[in-house]
């Protein structure tokens, strides 16, 4: 039979292994995060530099389009440069503006060049009492007893129940 004793043990036992892999964890986040800090000026320095070549690229490139007739492009050190047709796309600075255009020019194209979206609103319907929730066709669901075991969260608490997640379900799968 099962005692209150046993399973306080069973729960020090579970809190010292998440404690333990938190550590872990929290310590890779710093090593992580000292790597960043140590590697960001030269990432910086190389992002200025890349940055310093394609711009004096472009403009040779840009310089003498003769040179791109045909072929309009050359492979040169694993980089492709030339010229090609654009794509070209559309652009709008207000899509509430361009919805009522469409519905004022172009009404009857309106249901294909306009996509309404209409979805339940979860925080709303919360709101509602169990007979209006079944009138709209929904129902309320987990209310009986759940066994819990969830300690407070930190951040690094969280990516360890992520790791705890997924090794759990991992091996219940096998």
């Amino acid at each position: 039979m099962t005692t209150l004793a046993e399973i306080e043990r069973r729960a020090k036992l579970y809190a010292d292994a998440r404690e333990n892999l938190s550590d872990i964890v929290a310590s890779l986040t710093a090593g992580i995060e000292e790597m960043k800090r140590r590697a960001l000026g030269d990432i910086k320095r190389a992002v200025a530099r890349a940055a310093e070549h394609h711009d004096q690229l472009f403009a040779l490139v840009e310089s003498a389009p003769e040179l791109f007739t045909k072929p309009r492009t050359l492979t040169l050190h694993g980089i492709r440069l030339g010229y090609q047709k654009g794509k070209g796309g559309i652009v709008w600075d207000d899509a509430n503006a361009v919805v009522a255009a469409i519905q004022k020019h172009l009404p009857d194209q309106a249901e294909d060049l306009i996509r309404w979206t209409a979805k339940p609103l979860k925080e709303a319907i919360n709101q509602l009492d169990v007979s209006e929730l079944k009138r709209i066709g929904c129902r309320v669901v987990d209310t009986g007893d759940q066994i819990i075991i969830k300690p407070v969260d930190s951040e690094v608490d969280k990516l360890v129940d992520a790791l705890l997640k997924d090794a759990t379900e991992t091996e219940a799968a096998s």
